[in-house]
């Protein structure tokens, strides 16, 4: 397999095979709680791969040329710090020169630096034992198929809105329920990656 087709399939396994959100189950906070207007959700979506792919580009070096092979077990808590303070820059940034998207965001902004995906992210590059171009397009991958699950769920969610739905399932039992079922749709991409 050539390099080209190794990065192509890194990149369509993280979105659909390896989908964050909807077959690792991480990230679900922001999944479930800026998923109710596309427009949000999109916003949320381009912070969180902008997060994943910086954290990957500045983690990666870390580990392999700091970390590796006598600090490992310091990696959960300077990955967390290095996500913190990337967030803290997006955040900065978004606030002065896209006050609209920063207002939009509101508190899940922040709450991007404990979002279990973009650590699972930067954690599975390691474990993986994928390289620095690879790591970056697993990131990048990741941060698509995270944007893939928010706008497919802000969809299901807005025609939920004028939906004639019972009583005992309005607000959040059919919201977890409409999330049921958009993950379960997403194992018939298990197939694909063999």
């Amino acid at each position: 397999m050539n390099s080209a087709t190794s990065i192509a399939s890194i990149l369509l396994a993280a979105i659909l095979t390896n989908n964050m959100v909807l077959s690792k189950f991480l990230g679900i906070c922001p999944f479930l709680g800026v998923s109710k207007k596309t427009d949000t959700a999109l916003s949320m979506s381009i912070a969180v791969t902008l997060v994943m792919v910086v954290s990957a580009a500045v983690t990666w070096p870390i580990y392999h040329y700091i970390l590796y092979p006598d600090y490992t077990y310091l990696e959960t808590i300077v990955f967390i710090l290095v996500i913190a303070a990337i967030v803290q820059l997006i955040e900065i940034v978004l606030k002065r020169y896209i006050k609209p998207v920063y207002n939009s965001l509101g508190i899940y902004l922040p709450l991007i630096t404990t979002n279990c995906a973009v650590l699972g992210i930067t954690m599975l590059n390691i474990t993986n034992g994928l390289g620095f171009v690879q790591s970056l397009a697993n990131a990048f991958g990741a941060g698509l198929g995270f944007m893939l699950a928010m706008l497919l769920f802000s969809g299901v969610r807005e025609r939920l809105e004028t939906a004639d739905i019972p009583e005992f399932l309005k607000g959040l039992p059919i919201t977890l329920v409409a999330a049921a079922l958009v993950s379960l749709s997403f194992l018939g991409f298990a197939g694909i990656g063999g």
